[in-house]
């Protein structure tokens, strides 16, 4: 199980993101129920970690307007285990997308430090 805490009015986990020649960095991160990718991460943060880029990508945002990005291969401990995810590169606060959640069940207290929980599907 994954927890972490509604700050600001989102709801926020910590993550630990893993790059190349073992580069970790710990990081919070803001779930996005909107955003259909697995992770966000911010270009300074990328090139820290090391990334691999992988391709290119666009999007259309809530606005209508279309967002052109860079995607990366990283890893990430999720749920106790290491997770090979695709990487997009905005530089915004980092973003939890739908596709890393796919197969958990999300809780969330929304409330000043609320309670938010991520517990794997059973595979029925």
């Amino acid at each position: 199980m994954i927890s972490g805490a509604v700050k600001s009015d989102e709801a926020r986990i910590r993550l630990k993101v893993r790059g190349q020649r073992g580069r970790e960095q710990e990081i919070d991160a803001v779930i996005d129920s909107g955003y259909t990718g697995a992770l966000t991460l911010p270009s300074a943060l990328i090139a820290t970690l090391g990334l691999r880029w992988q391709s290119g990508d666009s999007a259309t945002l809530a606005d209508g307007s279309t967002c052109v990005f860079q995607v990366y291969l990283g890893k990430l401990v999720w749920d106790g285990k290491v997770r090979t995810v695709l990487v997009a590169e905005v530089d915004v606060d980092p973003l939890i997308g739908m596709r890393l959640l796919r197969g958990h069940e999300l809780k969330m207290q929304i409330r000043a430090r609320g309670k938010v929980t991520i517990k794997r599907l059973s595979s029925k």
